[in-house]
């Protein structure tokens, strides 16, 4: 199970932003990645994440594979939504 976001956080992916979405991610047994300028990286690790440099206005795309994707999918969803991160695309 996969979804699109298009990064609207003014600073990008910077500390605050990943750190929430690993937060997210990190409960789930399902395999979460993100995908940005076809570079995967695990959802469940801010250093990964970090690593990616994802910019304001950037596409992304959030992946899950497991028992319980569409949950993590879920969660995920409302955080970058909520939490001004980004929206779907």
């Amino acid at each position: 199970m996969e979804k699109r976001f298009k990064i609207t956080a003014q600073e990008g992916l910077h500390a605050r932003p990943c750190t929430l979405l690993v937060t997210a991610a990190t409960p789930f047994s399902s395999d979460v990645q993100l995908t940005y300028n076809e570079k995967t990286v695990n959802l469940k690790s801010i250093m990964g994440v970090m690593a990616q440099g994802i910019p304001p206005g950037a596409v992304v795309m959030i992946s899950a594979k497991g028992k319980d994707e569409e949950a993590a999918i879920g969660k995920l969803t409302d955080v970058i939504t909520t939490e001004g991160i980004g929206e779907e695309n």
